[in-house]
């Protein structure tokens, strides 16, 4: 599999897990309703499918690299859906974690 195509996935998980909880919470603290939470619901339970189409067979490697994705993708969420505004240190801090992520899932392995 390449590149790519698992940084693909990353990006199909964060979007479901991070805009699952963004409904939930939606449909809670904004009082919008039980198809926001529904909705959350769904995806969050979606989000958890799209794991097992990585390549790597370790439970942990996957879900551990997959935490810098979501680290960033939630900052770049709040940008996008609630006018978050990140200052340099969100960006740095956001940058780091996609960088231990790159070197914990795609660093060059011999034998496994």
């Amino acid at each position: 599999m390449s590149i790519a195509r698992s940084a693909a996935l990353f990006v199909a998980a964060a979007f479901l897990e991070i805009g699952g909880a963004w409904l939930i919470w939606q449909g809670l603290r904004e009082h919008r309703g039980w198809l926001w939470i529904t909705g959350g619901v769904l995806a969050l339970g979606a989000y958890g499918f799209v794991a097992t189409f990585q390549p790597d067979a370790h439970f942990g490697r996957i879900l551990a690299a997959y935490g810098g994705i979501f680290v960033a993708g939630s900052i770049l969420w709040g940008v996008v859906a609630d006018g978050f505004r990140p200052d340099r240190w969100d960006l740095t801090g956001a940058a780091i974690c996609l960088a231990g992520m790159a070197v914990i899932m795609w660093a060059p392995r011999h034998g496994g």
